[in-house]
């Protein structure tokens, strides 16, 4: 098992692997800020291809340069689940997904590839998120949200039921969305309300 990128997300995603007594060779960084993280060598990515059957992580939090990373390296992708999660037998986790300490999934979410469902965050039964979505601490979607391609939740924010978030959406600490918001804007405050 290798990881993709070195920052902060990496450690978070080297413990749980760690706690799933998962084994990591080595970590890959196109700009390597240290030379080991707990203990696993940091390694120059210099862009080489892997074999197609090596298994691997991608630790890196931006959702467009983690896309970018998955459309270009055609590895075996690994879903890293924190043993101290709830996920539902009922709900479905894309590869290369990571879910956090204290997470809840709920049954018949649908979760894509390449996401962070990241630390005490909730997604409620029947939500769906498109790939790459970035669900941040303590959010909390309630039932039937749609999050789009891209997209980002931010910390503490609060998603009502039914709520379609499009594409590369950015919504602000603390939001509360209560309609439904369009593809490429940012969403701030209670209610929430586009400002870019």
């Amino acid at each position: 098992m290798i990881l993709i990128g070195a920052s902060g997300h990496a450690k978070v995603i080297l413990d749980i692997l760690f706690k799933n007594e998962i084994t990591v060779d080595r970590i890959l960084d196109a700009n390597p800020p240290v030379t080991e993280l707990f203990g696993v060598p940091v390694n120059l990515d210099d862009g080489a291809q892997l074999s197609k059957e090596t298994k691997a992580v991608i630790a890196v939090g931006n959702n467009l340069i983690r896309k970018k990373i998955a459309e270009s390296r055609l590895l075996q992708y690994m879903p890293a689940v924190h043993p101290r999660s709830t996920v539902s037998p009922f709900a479905k986790i894309g590869t290369g997904t990571v879910v956090m300490a204290n997470a809840v999934i709920n049954p018949d979410a649908l979760v894509g590839k390449h996401c962070i469902i990241n630390t005490g965050a909730v997604i409620e039964h029947d939500c769906v998120l498109e790939d790459y979505v970035h669900i941040s601490p303590n959010a909390a979607l309630a039932g039937n949200v749609t999050v789009g391609e891209c997209s980002q939740i931010g910390i503490g924010a609060v998603v009502l039921q039914g709520i379609k978030i499009g594409n590369n959406v950015t919504v602000g600490a603390g939001a509360v969305i209560i309609r439904d918001i369009p593809d490429r804007v940012t969403v701030v405050g209670n209610p929430g309300r586009i400002i870019k």
